[in-house]
């Protein structure tokens, strides 16, 4: 192995990240990088039930404040029709062309991202084992506290395994058992399915009850979710449908008395960690910490939104929507349907070049205001951080999820149901009340086409996209086409091997366990 390959490698950077041995725990300046300690100091520092939970928070402060979502949200919109990208930020221009390559820079950054976040959840579970707690002389409630952070851990790291199983199917996989020991093993993505359905249904046992956690730490719902998410898409993972039990834990996630929020443009503001009636689990932001690819990205991103809007600056001018997703609406005002928060002052609705920002409209979905308009105090020394938090899932998906899952054939579900639900979204959508019969729909109109067009007027710039167009066959196909679609301006169909993601070069060239996926 040479040097620079060496260097080069995910899995060197992740082994020196476990050699860190003073951090502080309070610390949030820059990249909020508070690392796994080394075996020395271990010891020291596992004194308390805080210091677990210190330690936890390291894993959620680097999946928030890392370079995470905004390169994950890139991931999942700019290959679709959702987003086009104007600076081709970090090289995420080449997703709209469908054109990615294993030296792609781009492709990197989520997987990097993810193995961090799984190595640092793999050390907390190693330091809260059954055997390092009682010789710790933790005992009782405090040690039954501990073995609840240690869950919530498991969750975060199943969580990251979705993300790859999703986007690169054949990942490493790496885990407590391996870490700092050895490279990881690949591991096919049916098999890493059967791992992270095992996990999340033990977790069943060992996560707080639905609704009774903090804000930002998942509960035996967040289970659900993700376990119903897994099952809407098994047949694109596994190649087996499991839409009965995508309406299984449906069902369960339904009957723990979430609810919508009355208002859709509450959804994404400033003060939305008041949303709990219908937020399931969330990825929080403080706008005292420093980060500028947390939603301030998904604020100040949209091209030409002003500050008057957004609550924070002036517009970056980053993305916008092809002309394709105004489309799906019955107008580009909110007058009728008012998730049409569309910003059309001095854009046009065609995208006639991706890099031009006036080209195509963009939204201001994302506000860091308060339900009542008024801004957010800044707790910080920039004067325009977020607080908006971001819903990793909610009840809207939830409820889509089922009436999916069902028109596929799944049981447990009706289409009655179904109908209700969708028109429960549709309510709020029309008239700020989910009762409401505006914007019903009849039982005619609920198909399967129908639901993917739904999910796009009511999960837009949420990260859903990519994966729901793999699942219905319309990412890389000929069957839907858009503007820029493989780099072609009318768009065009492209190999069939742009629904995944490749292993980037860098990991291949150290990690002897490693094969590239087919195609690239």
């Amino acid at each position: 192995m040479t040097t620079s390959k060496k260097f080069n490698s995910i899995w060197f950077l992740l082994g020196t990240l476990l050699l860190v041995v003073t951090i502080s725990l309070h610390s949030c300046t820059d990249d909020l990088e508070k690392l796994p300690l080394n075996s020395d100091t271990d010891n020291v520092h596992f004194t308390s039930v805080d210091a677990y939970k210190q330690s936890l928070a390291g894993a959620y402060s680097r999946m928030a404040y890392s370079t995470f979502l905004r390169f994950y949200w890139s991931m999942q919109e700019y290959s679709t029709d959702m987003a086009v990208s104007t600076w081709n930020d970090g090289g995420d221009g080449i997703y709209h062309e469908l054109a990615w390559s294993a030296d792609s820079p781009a492709i990197a950054n989520v997987y990097t991202s993810t193995l961090t976040m799984i190595t640092l959840c793999n050390d907390f579970i190693n330091q809260s084992s059954d055997e390092l707690i009682s010789k710790r002389g933790f005992s009782g409630a405090d040690a039954a506290q501990i073995k609840q952070f240690q869950a919530e851990a498991r969750y975060l790291r199943a969580y990251c395994f979705w993300i790859l199983m999703d986007c690169y199917g054949n990942p490493p996989f790496p885990t407590e058992k391996t870490l700092a020991k050895s490279y990881p093993t690949q591991i096919q993505r049916a098999d890493l399915f059967k791992f992270i359905e095992f996990e999340l249904k033990e977790l069943d046992a060992l996560l707080a009850e639905p609704k009774t956690n903090e804000l930002g730490r998942p509960d035996k719902a967040a289970a659900w979710a993700l376990l119903s998410r897994m099952y809407l898409n098994a047949n694109v993972y596994t190649g087996e449908n499991r839409y009965t039990d995508a309406i299984t834990y449906c069902n369960k996630i339904i009957n723990s008395a979430y609810t919508l929020e009355s208002n859709y443009a509450w959804l994404m503001l400033g003060d939305n960690h008041l949303n709990t009636n219908e937020f399931i689990f969330t990825i929080k932001y403080d706008n005292t910490n420093k980060t500028w690819s947390s939603t301030n990205f998904l604020a100040l991103g949209p091209a030409g939104v002003p500050a008057s809007i957004n609550g924070m600056s002036g517009s970056w001018s980053s993305f916008r929507f092809t002309q394709q997703i105004p489309a799906l609406f019955p107008s580009v005002t909110p007058t009728i349907d008012k998730r049409a928060m569309f910003y059309t002052t001095g854009q046009t609705l065609e995208v006639n070049k991706v890099t031009t920002s006036t080209d195509g409209y963009s939204a201001y979905k994302y506000r860091n205001v308060k339900r009542d308009g008024t801004p957010i105090p800044q707790n910080n020394s920039f004067g325009n951080l977020s607080d908006i938090d971001f819903p990793v899932f909610r009840l809207a998906e939830i409820y889509l999820t089922y009436a999916e899952a069902v028109l596929r054939g799944g049981t447990g579900g009706s289409n009655a149901t179904a109908l209700a639900y969708i028109n429960k979204i549709r309510g709020r959508a029309y008239a700020n009340d989910p009762s409401s019969t505006s914007g019903n729909i009849a039982a005619a109109a609920l198909t399967l086409d129908f639901i993917l067009d739904e999910r796009a007027r009511e999960l837009y710039w949420e990260t859903h996209r990519r994966t729901d167009l793999v699942r219905y066959n319309k990412l890389t196909t000929a069957t839907y086409l858009w503007a820029w679609k493989g780099g072609v301006k009318a768009g065009t169909a492209v190999d069939a091997k742009y629904n995944l993601f490749p292993i980037p070069t860098s990991d291949l060239l150290v990690n002897p366990n490693l094969k590239q996926i087919d195609g690239f």
